[in-house]
């Protein structure tokens, strides 16, 4: 019995092997004490995705920084000559846009990383390294600082550089005898027609043969890579449960560094710990007033008593010193605003519940503006993530890469707050999400061989428009729609 306990947490600790075991713990204290505070999740990942995991991990050890093939390809780029194969390829993200994005868009980037056979390298940024673990054991994931295309600040959608712009002056094709040694692709939420070509399989047979592909994206992208006829099968073998894609990938890249994992636990000792039951409550600030306040907050407070996730509360009655039923509630919410918490702390403070539940509401912080790359605002975003994803049920606004990443990692299907139009409470005030995954909000609407628009919400059974975005895709279960 001992043995087969001690399996089973081996196993466990290892998320049912999506993580490698040879890791140093205490330069990583998250990685491997997540399941002390996380439930065991229900998503299991596939025999499959842990081989592919492997066979990465070395890849990325064979090819990474500084490796003698990583100086080959980079050679290529300083003498602007590309002929013939390279023995490693590589795509580069760079950091753009808010810490959600981040997150969503470097699991996006590195599963086009495990489908095109590449290794992936992160633009570090301004804290990219301190907010997250290396995550593929002995060979570091951040790019080099010198790396010899280190503008990347000054890429956009009209950078000649591109992909799209490449195409627009007809100066690359399947049939060009030279290629650049590397490319970029503009995947932001403003990309045009051609820049959109990269969702393409006859353009995916071009970009394999380019060694350095560099990729600007605010996108979760991933719901059109299952569009494509090329990758069908290999994400079909990968994930076969098409909803656990964020799920499975954010529990394998993205762990907290410790100085993020000291924020989590000492909150989750402070706030959860003590709990019978965790309620998180994600409130994104829209524009921001007395009037739209007031909307969102009573659209929050109809959504909580409404689907019964957290009681009522008797007016009638004063607050006793002791409760005839001991269940207690632990609600946190994340906001950049205090109102919210304030007045949700001061319903459930002044009066009893009428189950007789005592309900404790907190806030780890109110940062009243998003400070996009502000290393210790970055810190407690993240921390604030990670704990909406321990919690039970769990409450989201709608179009938050800050609610989505939180949803995936925690295996929970959030309810989600309609966004308030012309300054109304909308009615009903949320409804419970098809499934898991993120949205992918600017979504390509078009076919590739026709050249002409097409509902891509419609051409296969599990990729459906979003909740929140009528334009974007998400992937869903067909079982639980």
């Amino acid at each position: 019995d001992d043995s087969s306990k001690t399996v089973d947490e081996h196993k466990d600790k290892l998320l049912d092997g999506l993580l490698n075991p040879g890791f140093d713990e205490e330069k990583c204290l998250s990685r491997y004490q997540s399941v002390l505070f996380r439930r065991s999740s229900p998503h299991k990942p596939s025999s499959y995705l842990q081989s592919r995991l492997r066979k990465y991990e070395d890849l990325h050890k064979q090819c990474g920084p500084y490796t003698e093939f990583y100086n080959k390809t980079v050679e290529k780029i300083k003498s602007g000559d590309h002929t013939g194969p390279t023995e490693c390829n590589y795509i580069v993200w760079i950091a753009s846009s808010g810490l959600g994005n981040k997150i969503l868009t470097m699991a996006s980037a590195f599963l086009y990383a495990l489908l095109t056979n590449r290794v992936l390298l992160v633009d570090r940024g301004k804290d990219i390294g301190d907010l997250f673990c290396e995550p593929f054991p002995k060979m570091s994931w951040l790019l080099p600082l010198d790396f010899p295309v280190n503008q990347f600040n000054k890429f956009n959608q009209k950078s000649p550089e591109s992909y799209g712009n490449m195409l627009k002056r007809n100066d690359i094709s399947n049939t060009s005898n030279s290629l650049p040694p590397f490319l970029y692709l503009h995947l932001a939420h403003d990309y045009d027609g051609t820049d959109k070509f990269f969702f393409c399989d006859h353009d995916q047979s071009l970009l394999q043969k380019v060694p350095w592909l560099i990729i600007r994206s605010n996108e979760y992208f991933v719901p059109s890579l299952f569009l494509m006829s090329a990758f069908e099968q290999e994400l079909s073998n990968l994930f076969p449960s098409k909803v656990t894609v964020f799920h499975h990938l954010g529990r394998y890249l993205f762990h907290p560094s410790n100085a993020v994992w000291g924020l989590i636990t000492r909150y989750y000792e402070a706030y959860l710990a003590n709990a019978d039951e965790r309620v998180g409550i994600q409130i994104r600030t829209f524009e921001h007033g007395p009037h739209l306040f007031q909307h969102v907050m009573d659209q929050v407070v109809a959504c909580f008593l409404k689907e019964k996730l957290l009681p009522e509360v008797n007016p009638e009655e004063p607050i006793l010193s002791t409760s005839r039923n001991r269940k207690s509630k632990a609600v946190i919410i994340t906001s950049l605003k205090s109102e919210y918490f304030e007045r949700i702390r001061n319903m459930y403070y002044e009066k009893p519940t009428v189950t007789g539940e005592t309900i404790g509401v907190y806030q780890p912080s109110h940062e009243e503006h998003q400070q996009t790359d502000n290393n210790f605002h970055d810190r407690k975003a993240w921390a604030e993530i990670y704990l909406l994803s321990l919690t039970d049920v769990l409450i989201t606004s709608s179009w938050s890469t800050f609610g989505y990443v939180a949803q995936s990692l925690g295996a929970l299907k959030p309810w989600m707050l309609y966004k308030p139009k012309n300054h109304t409470t909308p009615d009903p005030p949320c409804h419970r999400v098809m499934s898991m995954e993120p949205c992918f909000h600017a979504a390509p609407s078009f076919d590739c061989r026709a050249k002409t628009r097409i509902d891509t919400g419609a051409l296969v059974p599990y990729v459906r428009h979003c909740e929140d975005v009528s334009v974007g895709l998400k992937l869903v279960e067909l079982d639980n729609l």
